[in-house]
């Protein structure tokens, strides 16, 4: 896959092209680049990814969280396992948002990246406000030569598949039904920062991640089966973590705190890549941090035995 940036004078070859944000890059995206790539190479032409570096909604609303499922890089990692043939990142800044949906298919779609077939997802909308609707975008692609094309939405047990479903899941613990829509864990990265060490105190020993500079949403508050990756690595470890603002402790602010399982070693400042496999339980608070060391300890049992299961299911 070629990964060209707006600005870059790179000559894209006409194409069959798509538009979106893609976070996450999840089972419905998946379906729907697998028409754009089967209905390209049926045309003859190149598969084109359209998508962007910063989210439409946090340069519009400068106080705006966002609670991204993906990374830029992460997604477009994910976009390269696809057979699409290029990925065209554009800056979105206030002039591009205040672009109307002709000018935006005109301008950029049409006359730099010589688009001639578009497939919009079922529930997108662009341009400025995002007022106009799908006919809109047909009538002005009949205009400039651009077949307008709307994909049907992806579907597991009635439920369109979506980024703000996924979210939704996640915010639920319900990690292994996100994971399904995903079609891969749900991964977060952060840096190891200085904790509380409460954890070392109990004899599990914690990597404690902040991930506010990446912008990932941060799952329901509980116990965790993981997998991590450490920077420079790739292998998998397993381990167990604490999603949550240490309730036992009186903690005022949600930490995450991971326990790797056999490793010892100084991993502060390094990233870690962190798979959500499974919700054990949920927060509790313990009447002393011996009952919570107890506790600890069958939750390791617990998700020792689960990932050793998957293991031997061959989902590792």
């Amino acid at each position: 896959m070629n990964t060209i940036h707006y600005n870059e004078t790179v000559q894209l070859q006409p194409c069959v092209a798509t538009i979106g944000f893609f976070d996450g890059v999840h089972r419905g995206h998946q379906f729907l680049i697998r028409h754009l790539v089967e209905t390209a190479s049926q045309e003859g032409l190149q598969s084109t990814i359209i998508t962007f570096d910063e989210h439409p909604r946090k340069v519009l609303q400068s106080d705006y969280q966002p609670e991204m499922l993906s990374t830029l890089d992460s997604k477009l990692l994910l976009l390269s396992k696809t057979e699409v043939d290029n990925a065209v990142v554009l800056h979105f800044d206030k002039a591009m948002a205040a672009m109307s949906a002709r000018e935006f298919m005109q301008k950029i779609l049409n006359d730099h990246l010589h688009v001639r077939k578009l497939f919009i997802g079922y529930d997108h909308r662009f341009g400025h406000n995002r007022s106009e609707t799908f006919e809109d975008y047909v009538r002005y692609g009949k205009e400039l030569g651009i077949e307008v094309i709307k994909n049907d939405a992806f579907r597991i047990d009635d439920i369109n598949i979506s980024s703000s479903v996924i979210r939704s899941f996640l915010k639920e613990g319900e990690i292994e039904m996100a994971n399904q829509c995903l079609g891969y864990p749900y991964t977060i990265i952060g840096k190891v920062v200085n904790g509380y060490h409460e954890g070392r105190k109990l004899g599990f020993p914690t990597a404690n991640l902040d991930i506010s500079h990446f912008g990932q949403l941060i799952p329901a508050t509980g116990v965790y089966a993981v997998k991590v990756r450490m920077e420079n690595s790739m292998t998998w470890k397993q381990g167990m973590m604490n999603v949550g603002n240490r309730p036992t402790f009186n903690g005022k602010q949600i930490t995450l705190e991971t326990h790797i399982f056999n490793f010892e070693g100084d991993i502060y400042d390094q990233l870690l890549l962190v798979c959500f496999i499974k919700r054990i339980r949920g927060e509790q608070k313990f009447d002393s941090p011996e009952e919570l060391a107890e506790q600890l300890k069958e939750d390791e049992k617990t998700v020792v035995e689960f990932l050793n299961k998957e293991i031997d299911n061959g989902k590792d």
